[in-house]
């Protein structure tokens, strides 16, 4: 057995990996959280001379025909490919580090990659292993559209939406655990890997068919730019303080912003309430304001008047701002 040397990185850089070097120096391991980032060690031989070469990462498959393009530079020309567009880089290949750095990790991007360095020298190939920690039960799955309706959003749209409400497009795997949990929606939303699917634990005409099997029914990768779908997002364990602003009076969304902020807090995202509810039990059976012009109320202990059937975050709707018809839920992050 190949004993391991594990060795924490701790920079800014390369914060949130591990890696580990066995025997062999062209082997390491590095150990990331799903959703977070990660960097993959490769540099140059000499970090004394000039480099006007070329890196490319691959992921490598069994099947090396099925091999994945992740990133090439070769100075002036750059490029990302596929699911690594706009998530992976180079760390700084001027000082010689030509490491890669994969942000927004997801289970998908678990395996072998390797790095080939081409300078006209020292030519150099190494290959790393990313793991992909499982952090399910950190974080929650929620399906979510904006105020302007369903089936609304782009991937890119998506992306962006979910960020706001202080959380990720969800990967499969997540998605398929928050099944596995009880989660059944029966709208399509986007998937980090380009697809479109919905979870499904009680099968009904509208949702595929009463005969069908529950699971993740899946349309498939949909065109990026031109398909418009529901999201799946996935919100991290809370930093901070989620709470209910208790106030004499109900308040328009403008006064809901202000009162939050008159508490020392922000007016609490969508993400943050999902995150409360399923990790941290909260419950309450009052409707409040959130960021994104929402109304919505978490039940942890399901009741009459309240969310007889399951616990649940309860959606009112996207109700007119200037109604004074609603409380509030702030949130205040850890300093």
């Amino acid at each position: 057995m190949i004993s391991l040397l594990c060795i924490t990185i701790i920079s800014l850089t390369l914060a949130g990996s591990t890696y580990c070097q066995s025997a062999s120096p062209s082997s390491l391991t590095v150990k990331t959280e799903l959703g977070g980032n990660a960097t993959l060690p490769c540099r140059l031989g000499s970090l004394e001379d000039l480099f006007f070469g070329k890196v490319t990462w691959i992921k490598v498959a069994k099947d090396e025909s099925e091999n994945e393009d992740v990133l090439v530079d070769m100075g002036l020309h750059k490029r990302t490919y596929g699911n690594f567009e706009n998530r992976a880089s180079l760390v700084d290949l001027d000082v010689g580090d030509a490491s890669l750095v994969l942000t927004e990790v997801s289970m998908e991007d678990m395996g072998r990659y390797r790095c080939e360095i081409i300078d006209g020298m020292d030519d150099i190939v190494q290959e790393v292993i990313l793991e992909v920690e499982n952090g399910l039960t950190e974080g929650v799955v929620f399906p979510y559209f904006p105020h302007h309706g369903r089936y609304n959003m782009n991937f890119d749209d998506a992306v962006q939406t979910c960020a706001s409400q202080d959380a990720a497009v969800a990967s499969y795997d997540q998605l398929l655990e928050a099944w596995k949990d009880g989660l059944d929606w029966c709208n399509a939303g986007w998937l980090s890997d380009g697809t479109v699917q919905y979870p499904i634990t009680k099968p009904r005409h509208p949702c595929g068919g009463a005969n069908s099997s529950p699971g993740l029914r899946s349309y498939g990768r949909r065109n990026k730019q031109m398909s418009r779908f529901d999201v799946f997002c996935y919100a991290s364990k809370l930093k901070g303080h989620f709470y209910w602003l208790v106030q004499p009076d109900r308040l328009s969304y403008d006064e809901a912003v202000q009162a939050c902020r008159d508490d020392n807090a922000e007016i609490a995202k969508v993400g943050h309430i999902y995150a409360a509810w399923k990790l941290e039990a909260y419950d309450r059976c009052d409707a409040g304001w959130l960021a994104d012009g929402s109304v919505r109320y978490p039940i942890s202990r399901p009741r009459k008047n309240c969310s007889p059937t399951e616990a649940a975050v309860r959606f009112v709707g996207f109700p007119d701002k200037k109604v004074k018809s609603y409380g509030v839920y702030c949130f205040r992050a850890d300093q």
